[in-house]
């Protein structure tokens, strides 16, 4: 019986290029040559980046599907309406939708983040549950107020100014984001831990 075949792990940087590179091609094209072949060249990456996964990992990753899905649907309704504002809507649907996702697995009480280390073979303390739990309805937040955010970029800044926000502006804040929560979680986990040995002690 034959060992199974090593998983195979994204990089980092080819998932951090893969979701800007399309709107780089948009920008630059989009200057240079107008809306039409900006979203000809951004859908074509978003096709070429399915098919790439497909052969060289045999598999297509979902948020692949439904990041490159959304880019194909709002680029072929921006090529048939002639306007690039479809196009560019798409971060903001995606940032509502990870926003609902997140929510939505609270409402089942399956906590996606608790859910996701676990399945890593992680054992969590019921402390850092709840931790978990707390951290991700405040992402979900995080995401909606960054929707807000790009819907408005989508119709009143300028290509340049959206594709920063869509790349660099997104990654950095969630960046700086996440360094917060980690403070703010390590000070309640050794609050609480403070809190059990007092109440331990005779």
């Amino acid at each position: 019986m034959q060992p199974p075949a090593p998983i195979k792990k994204t990089s980092p940087w080819s998932l951090f290029f893969g979701g800007l590179l399309p709107i780089i091609l948009f920008t630059v094209i989009e200057d240079q040559y107008g809306t039409m072949a900006g979203l000809i060249a951004g859908l074509t990456f978003g096709v070429g980046e399915v098919l790439y996964e497909k052969i060289v990992h045999k598999k297509v990753n979902k948020i692949t599907w439904i990041g490159n899905g959304l880019l194909v649907g709002f680029g072929l309704i921006s090529l048939w309406t002639a306007d690039g504002i479809w196009f560019k809507l798409q971060p903001a649907l995606m940032e509502s939708i990870m926003a609902l996702i997140l929510w939505g697995s609270l409402i089942l009480k399956r906590p996606i983040l608790a859910t996701l280390a676990e399945a890593q073979g992680v054992m969590l303390p019921e402390e850092l549950k709840v931790g978990l739990k707390g951290l991700t309805f405040r992402t979900g937040i995080f995401f909606l107020l960054h929707a807000g955010l790009a819907t408005w970029a989508a119709f009143e800044w300028t290509t340049t100014q959206w594709a920063l926000l869509k790349g660099l502006g997104l990654t950095l804040s969630f960046i700086v984001y996440l360094v917060f929560e980690g403070i703010f979680l390590r000070r309640s986990l050794l609050r609480k831990i403070a809190e059990q040995k007092k109440t331990s002690t005779p």
